[in-house]
């Protein structure tokens, strides 16, 4: 890949430069796990999302019913399968093109390299945050957060309820497809939540994601229908508070 191409480049050009912060963070930590113990699951996929040079779909780190009842067996399969493999897919071919496009010289097409950023963009995004989704997540959750992670929540929110009614109503305000987000922002060495459309990162520079939540319609569809405010208030039974508070650590650091 040229350099002009390369992961680091493409990814602050497009702006994104917050998620990248994440891969690099945490999965530099996970890739030293012989040396010091894993970070934690997020850590962990982050590291196995890109290898030997293409972005590839790392596993969960549980059963598709791990999450039941409160995420369908169903839903996670076709989800983590089908939905995330697709951006999988897409981002490897994004840059593949562009790679092509940008290497042949010559006079470039404006609105092809442009649908083709955009691409990387929606993929790469889509790519970052399910994988952090997934190790976000775990089976016999839920709960309130201990530790350093309810500490900073304190701090920055004033408790643990009121971060909690502040997410939920940013989950349940995104219109049509996308996120909300916890993220570590380092500048103030505080905690922000972000509404995201459909998969867009385009976060302020080192804005580290922590606690995704994905509300398009096929991550809950099936079993809450329409009902988006059931499968919100469900998906606090998954969260792994452990594992955020692992991925919090490595932000600071």
């Amino acid at each position: 890949m040229p350099e002009f191409l390369s992961r680091r480049n493409v990814l602050t050009q497009l702006g994104v430069a917050g998620a990248w912060a994440a891969l690099g963070a945490l999965s530099s930590d996970a890739q030293a796990q012989t040396a010091a113990p894993s970070s934690g699951p997020i850590a962990d996929l982050l590291a196995a999302a890109y290898k030997d040079g293409e972005y590839t779909l790392p596993p969960l780190p549980y059963g598709y019913d791990a999450l039941e009842p409160n995420i369908d067996q169903e839903t996670m399969k076709l989800h983590h399968d089908k939905h995330h493999a697709g951006y999988v897919k897409g981002l490897n071919a994004a840059l593949k093109d562009l790679t092509a496009l940008y290497s042949a010289g010559g006079e470039i097409n404006s609105a092809q390299a442009t649908g083709l950023e955009e691409d990387l963009s929606f993929n790469l995004g889509g790519h970052i945050l399910h994988t952090v989704f997934w190790g976000a997540m775990g089976p016999n959750a839920g709960g309130d957060p201990s530790g350093a992670i309810a500490d900073a929540i304190t701090k920055d929110f004033g408790s643990v309820e009121t971060f909690r009614a502040q997410f939920t109503k940013v989950a349940a305000g995104v219109k049509g497809s996308g996120w909300a987000l916890l993220a570590f922002e380092p500048l103030g060495t505080r905690l922000m939540i972000f509404q995201l459309k459909q998969h867009d990162l385009q976060l302020a520079a080192g804005v580290i994601p922590l606690l995704p939540l994905d509300v398009w319609e096929h991550a809950y569809y099936l079993k809450y229908h329409n009902v988006r405010a059931e499968y919100v208030k469900a998906w606090w039974n998954t969260v792994n508070w452990p594992a955020i508070s692992a991925a919090y650590t490595a932000a600071q650091a």
